[in-house]
Parts: C-alpha cells; structure tokens; sequence
C-alpha cells in the first residue's frame, strides 16, 4: 500500500509490523487507524465485525498478545511488534476449532454478526480457564451483546467446548 493509500487523509501514513494468525504482517496505516480497520481494510481480515465502535458490543473482539480486546479501541499503532489472533486465525488449519463446531453443534449461531467477536471471547476463556462454572463463562461474554438470542445457546455452547 501506498503512502497516500495508507495515510487517507488523517495525517502521514507510518510502517507497522505485527503477527497476525502466526503470520507477520506489515501495513501503512495513518496513525488514528484502529486495529480493527487494519485488520478489515488493510489486511482483508472481514471475520472481525465492526458494531458499535465504542467498546460496548464485543463484536470486534481479538485477541492480543493472549488477552481479548476491542479491536475498536486499539490503535494498529500500539500492536507494533505483537501478537494478534482473529477468528481467521482459529480455523487457519482449515478446520473449525472446537468453540466454533460446538457453536454450530448448539445452535448458537443466529444471525451471526456477534458469533466471531463471542467465539473469540470463548476462545480466551477457555485458553485461560478449560472448565470454566457457567458463571465464569457469563461473566467471560458478558462485554459481547447479542440481539438474537438469550445467550442460553451461547452459554451451553462454550460449556460443551469446555468438556
């Protein structure tokens, strides 16, 4: 990408070198561009969904450096030199990663704009906690809102991938 394609108009486009699904990765981005654009626009990365852009729905949820954030939130600037992971990078082998199949197996996918933002929140969880009470698990999706469902089907989902 160009300079001039980088920048879009919101100052001077800088290099940025970061590893992304095990893949290092270099883009131009402005300085004001959120790791969430980057990802989507630079980078063809469409799996991470932007919904409200302010931190509150969860839909853009990745995980950096071991922790999951709002992508929304984080400049691409700040992931200089770090790690990423999307839900891109969960099935990379070409295969779903078992939060995903038991997602499906559940029914815990309706329309399907928050699944990737909740799968990777549950993908989190469960990397840092492999049995999680389902307490641990509302609380572990509680910053990824869905219009859909009543979360039971989330919820039984991300329990059975814990077994």
């Amino acid at each position: 990408m160009t300079a001039a394609a980088g920048d879009r108009g919101n100052g001077t486009a800088m290099e940025i070198r970061l590893t992304v699904n095990d893949a290092e990765r270099v883009a131009d981005v402005a300085p004001t561009t959120t790791l969430v654009e980057l990802l989507r626009d630079h980078l063809a990365l469409t799996g991470t969904k932007v919904g409200c852009g302010h931190g509150e729905c969860g839909a853009c949820t990745v995980i950096l450096d071991g922790r999951p954030v709002s992508a929304c939130l984080v400049f691409a600037a700040q992931c200089r030199g770090r790690k990423v992971l999307t839900i891109e990078g969960l099935s990379a082998s070409g295969e779903a990663d078992r939060v995903q199949r038991a997602f499906v197996k559940a029914g815990a996918v309706q329309c399907g704009y928050c699944t990737p933002g909740m799968i990777v929140s549950a993908y989190a969880l469960l990397s840092s906690n492999p049995r999680p009470s389902r307490r641990e698990i509302e609380e572990a999706i509680s910053g990824n809102l869905c219009r859909c469902t009543g979360y039971v089907k989330i919820v039984d989902a991300i329990d059975g991938a814990s077994e």
